[in-house]
């Protein structure tokens, strides 16, 4: 967007909407159409080519001054993401992934369950209808099993569902800058799950505004440059930066003693010391080792299975706006 039309609309908060891409120049020109086409129009557009071989920036600069677009050497995405916090103007903060877009109220809506929430709500998060390489269809909330009866409010326990569940977050968020400021911008160490790092540290502020219906679109590359696509449960790494953020959450609680507490931070500090201690012993020669590490893996299965089911898995719970509400 221009100066011109961020004054323009001065009356109504400034969005920013950042674009991460590496080598994306067949589709990153869809995600930033999507932003262009908004019912709200006070969005600046940042888009951060993460040091990109192709030629996505002959691509971006047929967009001339409706995007900003910063250039970087290829530090991966919570680099990109932090680049482009640092270059927004705009006082709510939104993320998009090259290959994915906005349905057109996306940033309307969530400047509006803003608004409605209040200052003291971190975000809001939005539903997603999901598409995968495979042809599967379903949504971020039913993936996540988030079945809220209403069509948007206060969402009061996302930390307790952040523990028992993974929540995809990344590009259906909408944060408050200032928010962003104070606890801290993407962890550049996390090469995976850097979007769950930043969910549980908000998670920690208290309750967020959500919506129910999906405002945005997640695809899945079929080209096998995804890191969703790419990422594998066997993956050790992955299981080390769970383990990381969740002591890392632990330590932030106890400072914050006794307002923020949750009974699942334990079992889920527990459950990702098991995955590691499974994924580095899978292969151990001992036929005990190899054993134990099945056996765990079947008991686990069973106990998820079980708990999913019983009246300890933490619901999403929610009220409307103007109900008054707790930290959990």
């Amino acid at each position: 967007m221009t100066p011109g039309n961020i004054t323009a609309h001065s009356n109504k908060p400034l969005v920013s909407a950042i674009i991460a891409t590496y080598n994306r120049a067949y589709i990153v020109c869809e995600a930033i159409d999507s932003i262009i086409g908004q019912t709200y129009k006070n969005v600046e557009i940042i888009v951060v080519d993460d040091g990109s071989t192709d030629d996505t920036q002959e691509r971006l600069r047929a967009y001339g001054d409706r995007i900003r677009v910063i250039s970087q050497s290829n530090g991966g995405p919570a680099s990109a993401w932090n680049a482009g916090i640092r270059a927004a103007r705009g006082s709510i903060i939104c993320f998009l992934g090259s290959d994915d877009v906005y349905l057109p109220n996306f940033v309307e809506c969530h400047v509006s369950t803003l608004e409605k929430a209040g200052p003291s709500v971190p975000c809001s998060l939005g539903n997603a209808r999901t598409r995968w390489a495979d042809g599967r269809q379903t949504s971020s909330f039913e993936l996540a099993r988030l079945y809220p009866e209403l069509e948007e409010g206060l969402w009061l326990n996302p930390l307790d569902v952040f523990l028992t569940r993974f929540v995809m977050c990344g590009q259906m968020w909408a944060i408050r800058r200032e928010v962003l400021e104070r606890i801290g911008l993407f962890d550049v160490t996390l090469r995976y799950l850097e979007d769950y790092d930043i969910g549980v540290r908000l998670a920690v502020e208290g309750p967020w505004a959500f919506v129910r219906d999906p405002i945005v679109e997640f695809r899945q590359s079929t080209k096998g440059d995804s890191l969703s696509l790419s990422i594998s449960s066997e993956d050790p790494r992955l299981h080390l930066y769970m383990l990381k953020i969740r002591r890392r959450l632990a330590d932030l609680m106890k400072a914050r003693a006794p307002v923020v507490r949750s009974r699942y931070l334990r079992m889920a500090i527990g459950k990702a010391r098991r995955d590691v201690w499974v994924l580095g012993h899978r292969n151990a020669s001992s036929r005990m080792v190899r054993y134990s590490v099945s056996v765990y893996k079947a008991l686990e299965h069973y106990y998820l299975a079980l708990f999913e089911r019983s009246p300890f898995y933490p619901k999403m719970t929610v009220i409307p706006y103007a109900e008054p509400h707790h930290n959990h």
